[in-house]
Order: C-alpha cells, then structure tokens, then sequence
C-alpha cells in the first residue's frame, strides 16, 4: 500500500475531490433560481463531470511487470473499485443518479514468468473482485463464476525467447515488486548463458555490476519517456541507493521525477528479513507532483533516496585521493588456516629449493579481525609462483592441493580453475603500496561503525576490508573524524541484516575533500611542520593509544615473538581470566558503549580537523557536507 496509495490512490482521490466541488457547484446552480432550462443544464453540467470521472477511472489500466502470485494486482483492483465506490456514493449524495460497479479483472495487467504463480494470480485477482462485490452488497457474476483473465501474462518481462528485449503492455500505472538478486548470484539462479544475453541487451544502460531489480527500473524508464507509463511504483533491496545500481537510478531522473519514496523499510522474502527502499516516479513533464519522502514532504528527492540543501550524488572523484584506497585479496576458496597450523609449517626444515615456507605464510585478517578479535589466522599466498615452484613448498602445497583444488574445479572461472593454487584475486597494487609503508590503515568494507585501525605489513588483508595506504597520524586523523563518517555515510550502499553501511574506495574515499595541503597525494613529510597536521596527528594518536590499551590491557595480555622473525608479535592473555576479559574487549562493544573518554577523544580530533578546514567545532553536519560537497565540487572544477 505504500506504493498503491501513491501511485493510485492519491492522485484519483485528490482528481475526485476537484470534480466533486464541480459537481456541488453545478447542483447548487440546479437547485437555485434561473429558469428551468438553465437549471437543467447545470443538472447536466453535474452529470457529465462524474461521467467524464468515471470515464477516466474505468479506463485507468495497472500493470505489475513482476507479479507472482498477484498481491499488487489484487490490491490494485480493490482500490480502483473503492474509489469508483466511494465516487457513486458521494455523488449520490449531491443528488446525481449512482452508477452500479464496472471496474473489474480487466483493469490489472501483469507478467509472469513462472506458469503457476500466473495461473494463482488470475485466481487472486477474481478472488478480490468477489470479496469486494459481496462485501458491498451485490450479487456475482456466476456463469462462470471466474472467467479468463488474459491480461496476466505467462513470459519473461525482460527478454523474449530469441534473446531481444521484451515489451511491456501500456499502463497508466505500473507496480510491482520485481525480484531480488544480486549481481553475483545472478549467473548461479539465471544461468551464465541468460546473464549474459541480458547484460548484452542492456548494456548501454544497466552497468554489469547492478542488481537484477535494476532491470525492471530501466524498462519502467523506457515507459515513462515512451507515455506507456503515468506513473511508477517499485520495490528495491535498498542497495539502489548507492554503487552501480544507484547509475540506474540517476538515469531514471534524466526524464523522471521521484515523487514518493521510502528510503529504507524492512520487508521479508522467503522467510528472510531483508531492508528494501521504495521508489515512486513521475515523468519530468508531471514534476509539480509534490514530493514526499519517508512520510514527510520535502522538496526534492535525490537519486540516493535522501532530500535537502546538497544533492550528494553529484559528488564526483577528487584526483588527490586516486591510487591510495583498495579492496583487499579475494582467495574464492580455503586458503585460511588456523595459526597452529601455519606455526607447524614455519618451523619445518628448508624446502628444497633451499626456502622456507615463511616466504609463503602470511598472517590473515578480515573485518570481523578488525571488530571483534583478531582470530590468529594464516593464509597460503604462492604469490604468482608457478604450479611446479609452489609445489616445492611441501606442506603448504599439499593442504592447497587438498583442499582448494576441488572447490576450484567447480568454478565458473576459467582463470580460477587453471590456477587453482592461487588467490582469486591478490590486490597486486595494494600489496606493492602497503609493503612500502612502515603501517597502512584497513577499515571494514561493511560495519555497524566507521572504525579505523592500523596494520603492519606482511599482514594479508581480506576483501571485506578496504586498505588506506597511508602511514601518518594526520590522515588516520581525517578518516576518523565526524566529517569523514558522515560523508561515508551518505554516500554508502547498505547490507547486511544489521543494515550496516559498506564502505568503498571509490564513492566513499575517492569522492572525500581532504582539507587544502593535507590530501592524499601529497607525502606526509611535506606537511610535517604544518601546525594543523600536527594537532590532527597528535589527536588521533591519543585516540588510537587509548582504544589499544583498553583492548590490550598490560596486566592482562603478553606479547610473544612469533616463532621465525619478520611477523608481528603475538598478543596472548596472561590466563584463562584475562581471556574471557579479552574476549568482550572489541572496537564493536566499546563504540557500542562509547565511553567518556572514548568519546573525549573524538571530540578533541574532531575539533582539530574542524580547524583544519577552517571551520568551528561545532559546526552542524549538514552544514559540513553542503561545504564538503562544494569543496568537492570546486577541486572537480578546477581539475577540468
């Protein structure tokens, strides 16, 4: 219903209203002075603005492109039947003749891919036409009782069965509630040869990466710009917001106005919570639609579902932050062992090629390391070595072999199963920059908070972490502040059952204005004396100092070399005590709790980066974005 109230209801209701007070204005001239043939006439004038009403209400047609079972279409008819019901009392009560209920199946119009559910559909929507017929005291039609209904369509919404782009059927209103699938199980549920005929099809305007919900928003804007379409309303996972579905969206607004919409809603799928964003549209030629947005009206609403003074989606990269953010390594199989296992292999004799297999361990971590405790996991990294030179590591290679190989040769990528024995995916780039740096700086891709942390090289990150290959105070600092958390958070996509924000190099680092002469680009020792560098750094050192303490307490952790050099020291608790202390000890619960000083400390950095920008502490965040979003705006500019 909030997608039919808006899509369907409102605008017949607030078109009723306008004809009703024709209507009472012409029986008021009837029932007046004047002859009678003027009288008369008004009476005619009264009768023809409810016949021309109903002309147009009967005539009104829904579509449902996705419509299962038929939940959209039989909530859709009810409420054309209500409004033509309501429409026949209130103008009875003007004085007018009432007009018996015409509005039936043949108004609904859907697409069904799956023959059963179409069959169930055409049931539903005959079942809600003789609820609502009795339930309003007529009798039913009943030779047959329930009549074909070929308007609900059994074929695919997007292609036809040669591989060209399927039609839709003109509606005056379409609604629906397409299905949810990610980019990257759409190969595994479609099939590979299906994903990539339509990703073909569609290529200049779906981006490989976007969500199939995204298919049916680009055939709804096919409509709109065609006038197949009035008006459209959609349920999306609420990844439309942000990344590469978000591209979709944004070409919907070249020629369509979102005039209702519900940014962020739970909804439940097979059983499964999920968090869903609905999005109504208006072709730009209707624009003076007011805007509701949430339930509340607002001006305009953005492409990433979001209203006020700065339009964030017009935030655009900044070249100073290129070349620094990185996605960690994919492995796309079992390469994690535990770190007994790794400390087994790293003190075996020498290989024989004369190695060790410490050249081909490395400590692993990933974000729940990050948010929780580390877990003191290893990985086998052969580090592009040959299948014959990995073999000479012996253990590490019989456990690949094991193990990986048989998960490999199921793959769907050619490069994954002919060299099975290494990482999907080792972020080449990123290991090149980070083993440069005496530390780099990791946050989780997807948390509940925008948590910072440092990590020393030959630590191996995972994908669900993104690398900031920087190794000085001042830009922790930044990245750390209220301004940057904020930023990231308006620009994010969001997943998860806790509906976490994610992270990402590109919208949400890549787009972020650094302060003048502290940006990425430029080598932290080329600011060192600049007096805002220095209380950033000093600020965001306390903060780091205090969070490791209250994780790592001295009188209850021991740091142990590992068992070769060149690895970090382990952090082990003192006793089975101080272990179970430890283990509630994470950056998850403390910024849960957020102590005093915790939150002291942010308060001081904020303040410090504040200043950097030349602003006050105390500066509101909307007031920060619009002028980070016109520093974005102006280096953009500048750079053209």
């Amino acid at each position: 219903m909030l997608i039919i109230e808006p899509v369907i209801e409102r605008p017949w209701l607030a078109e009723w209203e306008t004809a009703k007070a024709a209507i009472a204005a012409a029986m008021e001239r009837a029932q007046g002075g004047g002859t009678a043939r003027a009288r008369e006439r008004a009476r005619e004038d009264a009768a023809g603005v409810y016949r021309a009403f109903l002309d147009r209400l009967r005539a009104f047609r829904v579509l449902d492109p996705a419509c299962g079972s038929g939940n959209f279409l039989y909530l859709s008819l009810l409420a054309l039947k209500d409004l033509e019901h309501r429409a026949g009392i209130e103008a009875e009560a003007l004085g007018l003749q009432r007009e018996f209920s015409q509005i039936g199946p043949g108004s609904v119009k859907g697409i069904e891919i799956n023959a059963y559910a179409a069959e169930l559909a055409r049931v539903s929507v005959w079942i809600g036409e003789i609820q609502w017929t009795r339930r309003n005291g007529f009798d039913i039609s009943k030779n047959p009782i329930l009549k074909p209904l070929e308007t609900v369509e059994c074929r695919d919404a997007l292609l036809n069965p040669d591989g060209t782009e399927a039609e839709w059927p003109e509606a005056d209103g379409v609604v629906g509630n397409p299905p949810f699938l990610g980019d990257k199980l759409m190969r595994d549920r479609l099939g590979p040869e299906y994903t990539e005929v339509l990703r073909s099809v569609f290529s200049e305007r779906v981006p490989g990466g976007a969500d199939f919900v995204c298919y049916w928003f680009e055939k709804a804007r096919g409509q709109l710009i065609a006038g197949k379409a009035g008006k459209v309303g959609l349920v999306a996972t609420n990844s439309i917001r942000g990344g590469a579905n978000r591209v979709v969206l944004d070409h919907v607004l070249d020629c369509a106005t979102i005039f209702d919409a519900w940014s962020d809603e739970a909804w439940t799928v097979d059983g499964a919570a999920v968090r869903v964003s609905l999005v109504c549209l208006v072709p730009l030629v209707n624009s003076g639609v007011s805007a509701r947005l949430n339930g509340r009206s607002v001006c305009e609403i953005f492409a990433d579902l979001s209203s006020g003074d700065t339009n964030l989606t017009q935030a655009v990269l900044q070249p100073e932050n290129g070349k620094v953010s990185y996605i960690g390594c994919m492995k796309k199989a079992p390469f994690e062992i535990s770190g007994e296992l790794a400390r087994s292999w790293l003190v075996e004799p020498t290989n024989p090629n004369g190695d060790k297999n410490s050249s081909v361990l490395v400590p692993w971590m990933n974000g729940a390391d990050v948010t929780t405790r580390p877990r003191d996991r290893w990985i086998v990294d052969f580090n592009h070595r040959t299948e014959e030179d990995a073999a000479l590591y012996g253990a590490p290679f019989t456990y690949v072999r094991d193990t990986v190989l048989p998960i490999r040769l199921t793959s769907g990528s050619v490069s994954e199963r002919s060299k099975w024995w290494l990482l999907a995916r080792r972020a080449s780039d990123m290991v090149e920059r980070v083993s440069a740096l005496s530390r780099f700086i990791v946050t989780p891709r997807v948390a509940k908070f925008r948590l910072f942390v440092w990590l020393r090289w030959p630590v191996m990150v995972d994908g669900q972490l993104v690398v900031i290959s920087r190794d000085d105070d001042t830009s922790f600092g930044i990245l750390h502040s209220r301004f940057h958390e904020t930023w990231s958070l308006r620009l994010c996509t969001w997943l998860g059952v806790g509906n976490d924000p994610r992270y990402t190099p590109s919208t949400t680092f890549e787009t972020f204005p650094f302060p003048e002469g502290l940006t990425p680009n430029i080598p932290a020792a080329a600011y060192a004396e600049d007096p805002r560098a220095i209380a950033i750094a000093t600020a965001a050192k306390r903060l780091n100092e205090l969070r490791e303490t209250w994780l790592n307490p001295p009188g209850l952790v021991r740091r142990e070399p590992e068992v070769v050099p060149g690895f970090p020291d382990r952090i082990l608790p003192i006793d089975e005590k101080a272990a179970a202390i430890l283990k509630k000890r994470t950056l998850t619960n403390l910024y849960n709790e957020r102590p005093t000083w915790l939150a002291n400390a942010h308060r001081d950095l904020d303040a410090a980066v504040a200043a950097a920008y030349g602003w006050p502490a105390d500066i509101s965040e909307d007031d920060a974005l619009a002028r980070l979003f016109a520093l974005n705006q102006a280096r953009a500019h500048a750079t053209r």
